[in-house]
């Protein structure tokens, strides 16, 4: 297992659609722990793919505060949409950022388990949230795209001069109470 990298907003790659997974091999299985261990220590309780520069339809998520309710999604697609709910969501890949987003407050998904097995589930609450923020990111969608464009340039320039700030210091390990997707 490893920490990958995670891709910040402007990165371009974040823009790319990932394509499906038609492989579920011991690659597949490594990604997936990778993903864990990335979304874990950043800490966060989802990640796309997309997110680490891997174009392929998978996701991780784990709502938990104590990473024990692991849930793995390979080309998920949500299939029935209920409800709106407007949480206030962040994002790994747009750090420190958090505003209010409008989704569906429960979600029929289909998606494949690393085993290529095929499974229908309904997911609610934050679950639901952070599932529909996740597959966002592999369709090339971030967060900041339901914002205004003045907001988005605002984090946009922010974040840019955080990184030239942060080139030039240590860095400090954050142990805020919010959590990021």
């Amino acid at each position: 297992m490893a920490l990958r990298t995670i891709l910040e907003f402007p990165d371009p790659r974040l823009r790319t659609r990932a394509a499906p997974v038609t492989r579920f091999d011991a690659a597949l299985s490594t990604l997936i722990e990778d993903m864990f261990q990335t979304m874990y220590a950043a800490p966060g309780i989802g990640l796309a793919a997309t997110q680490v520069d891997v174009h392929l339809r998978v996701i991780v998520i784990d709502v938990s505060k104590d990473h024990k309710e692991p849930v793995t999604l390979i080309n998920p697609e949500i299939i029935a949409r209920e409800g709106e709910a407007s949480t206030e969501e962040g994002c790994l890949s747009v750090p420190g950022i958090f505003d209010e987003v409008k989704r569906a407050a429960k979600v029929r998904v289909r998606s494949h388990d690393r085993k290529g097995k095929a499974h229908e589930r309904d997911y609610e609450d934050i679950l639901a949230i952070c599932i529909q923020h996740e597959m966002d990111h592999l369709d090339g969608k971030l967060f900041v795209d339901y914002l205004s464009d003045l907001k988005r340039e605002r984090i946009r320039k922010k974040l840019e001069k955080e990184r030239r700030e942060r080139a030039t210091r240590p860095a400090a390990n954050s142990t805020g109470a919010r959590r990021a997707y």
